[in-house]
């Protein structure tokens, strides 16, 4: 970490990257309240979907995508499977392990949400590039 003071174009482009971010997150909730899931379900089903080298989760890696409490993630499939999009099922390799995985009805839900959420991704001309920001240590 460099012990040079952070300079004023740093910090507008920190708050430039982070008013983005947040721009894109307000939009995230309002279309999905719009359609009915949470701005959490919608993350969920996303990331089971969207998960490396399968569609579905534990719920251990779930929580770990999500930055949630394993609880908390636990309490979230809940009411995704209460919805008819998501269900648990015992893990083939380990049957200590449950797999969250996507149903039909999931699919389509997600299929939409992601649509609008990559549109409005594509919409934005300045995308989330953080000019001057190399590396970590953005914030």
């Amino acid at each position: 970490m460099s012990n040079r003071k952070m300079s004023k174009t740093d910090f507008e482009t920190l708050a430039g990257f982070r008013y983005q971010l947040r721009r894109f997150l307000r939009f995230s909730e309002e279309v999905t309240h719009r359609n009915g899931v949470t701005p959490l379900q919608y993350l969920l089903m996303l990331q089971i979907k969207g998960f490396p080298g399968r569609e579905w989760g534990t719920v251990a890696e779930l929580a770990e995508r999500l930055q949630g409490k394993h609880h908390g993630v636990v309490a979230l499939v809940s009411r995704c499977e209460a919805a008819g999009w998501v269900q648990r099922t015992a893990s083939r390799n380990d049957k200590r392990c449950v797999e969250v995985h996507l149903t039909g009805a999931g699919e389509e839900c997600l299929e939409r949400l992601a649509r609008l959420h990559r549109e409005e991704l594509q919409s934005v001309n300045a995308g989330f590039s953080v000019p001057g920001v190399t590396g970590s240590g953005a914030e």
